[in-house]
């Protein structure tokens, strides 16, 4: 089975069981997958949120270089790539309850790096933080690794 298709496997289900600790905390739902693009959503418990009860930035970040994550995992590297730099702009706030939906897309994948777009909206389509994201070639081979 391919890494694309381990994944299309789990559209609808929770992502509680991934090699991501901190993703399986989150525990977003995987709503879509193929070569080049997610979508995650999630829905933003009392957890995942600053003293004034918005979403944290924190976790929003978490959120967008997980899914990029995911999503380089599945162009099918033969070795794993790390997170160079995510930068963020946080545009609008999430409460407790609220479900986003954090949408990433490959824009250049090179031999060496691959160069992420990604938005987190609201139900509503309000824009609450954009990223963009480098991931770089590690020596590190994904078959080493175990999953």
């Amino acid at each position: 089975m391919t890494a694309l298709e381990l994944f299309q496997s789990q559209i609808g289900k929770t992502l509680d069981k991934t090699p991501s600790p901190a993703g399986n905390w989150l525990a977003g739902t995987l709503l879509e997958i193929e070569v080049g693009k997610i979508k995650v959503s999630y829905t933003v418990q009392s957890y995942m949120c600053n003293p004034a009860k918005i979403l944290h930035g924190g976790v929003a970040s978490l959120m967008m270089d997980d899914v990029i994550g995911m999503a380089n995992y599945v162009a099918e590297s033969e070795f794993l790539m790390t997170t160079v730099n995510l930068h963020v702009d946080f545009l609008s706030s999430a409460q407790i309850g609220e479900t986003l939906e954090v949408t990433a897309k490959l824009v250049r994948s090179g031999s060496n790096l691959n160069h992420w777009d990604v938005v987190i909206k609201k139900e509503s389509g309000k824009i609450v933080a954009k990223a963009s994201s480098n991931m770089i070639k590690t020596h590190v081979k994904i078959s080493d690794l175990g999953f």
